[in-house]
């Protein structure tokens, strides 16, 4: 996942509006959004090369999402997959201020990354590469490769396109117009870019809310809400990877209320 935005409890009706970005190597192979077989009570789609994902929920509202935090030079192929913790999350048990405090401890072992996780009771943001982990108050959110809410032009502009969109429909939304925001393949000026270490010409393939190149780009994008009463909706559109404009290739919906623990 390369770029997730949050409305947590800023709107009448939702609890939580999530819409992100994964954004990996074409050649990587991945299945769509389902409940998965192994554990029929997730609901994500897969990357069938580790065996992780970048984001789910559980029938009993477990939530979690991940993105990668950019760093070149310091990145170790023996590192265990980051996609991992998100599915880990989703599996276990484990009270959330626990599990926030296991990955404090093994943070190390990861290449650079960012995980929100949440439940019924709060949601909370966790970073390697940042400080200890913090809660979430309401409002509303941007994560990309630096830390949550790095001042970077795709998340300035997406945490903006996304507080427009919540004003629009009065206590309900338009769900097309959140997947239209993440089709956005607008590329901000050069100084206005940053500076990851990457260069010029992939700063600017990366720089776009929907990313597009030969071999690298947005496999997918999802929409996930949350209302009070527990109803989720989770749509997840992946895209062709012709490194063009975005094609749709499957759209895949799924709807359930969370079950009471």
């Amino acid at each position: 996942m390369c770029l997730i935005l949050l409305a947590y409890r800023h709107h009448p009706r939702y609890r939580l509006i999530l819409v992100a970005n994964r954004d990996e190597f074409y050649a990587r192979p991945t299945q769509a959004l389902a409940f998965w077989p192994d554990h029929p009570e997730i609901a994500a789609g897969r990357d069938l090369k580790q065996m992780g994902t970048w984001l789910g929920i559980t029938r009993r509202g477990r939530l979690a999402a991940i993105t990668n935090y950019r760093e070149i030079g310091v990145q170790s192929v023996a590192a265990p997959s980051r996609g991992h913790l998100v599915a880990d999350f989703l599996t276990g048990q484990i009270p959330m201020p626990q599990y926030l405090q296991q990955l404090h401890h093994t943070g190390h072992l990861y290449n650079g990354y960012n995980l929100v996780i949440g439940n019924a009771q709060g949601l909370s943001y966790y970073s390697n590469r940042g400080g200890p982990a913090s809660l979430l108050q309401p409002g509303i959110y941007g994560l990309s490769n630096r830390l949550l809410n790095t001042d970077w032009p795709k998340v300035r502009h997406g945490k903006a396109r996304l507080a427009a969109l919540l004003t629009e429909n009065g206590d309900d939304i338009d769900r097309q117009r959140f997947i239209e925001l993440l089709q956005d393949q607008n590329i901000s000026p050069d100084d206005q870019l940053p500076d990851t270490g990457v260069g010029p010409e992939w700063e600017r393939i990366l720089a776009p809310i929907f990313i597009a190149s030969p071999t690298y780009g947005t496999r997918a994008s999802s929409l996930m809400t949350i209302d009070y009463q527990g109803d989720v909706h989770f749509t997840e559109i992946t895209w062709h990877q012709t490194g063009a404009k975005p094609t749709l290739m499957s759209e895949k919906k799924i709807h359930f209320r969370i079950q009471s623990v």
